[in-house]
């Protein structure tokens, strides 16, 4: 675990360590998303890499065939 501190303006410094391990650059886009009582750091991919991210994902299953009747 990496300890930060918040800073009086509210921002936070990545340690060294995470930004090595995730190839993190300046500029580089990440999303904050709270979970339960969590707050989790996504990075979000650039539009190259995320080509083909959802390669063969179908929806197959997860509609009815059938609409409900009103």
């Amino acid at each position: 675990m990496y300890p930060v501190t918040i800073s009086t303006k509210y921002q936070v410094v990545i340690p060294r360590e995470v930004r090595e391990q995730f190839g993190l650059k300046p500029g580089q886009k990440v999303m904050f998303i709270p979970y339960n009582s969590t707050l989790r750091l996504v990075v979000v991919p650039s539009i190259d890499k995320a080509r083909g991210m959802f390669k063969g994902l179908t929806s197959e299953g997860i509609r009815e065939e059938k609409d409900e009747e009103r």
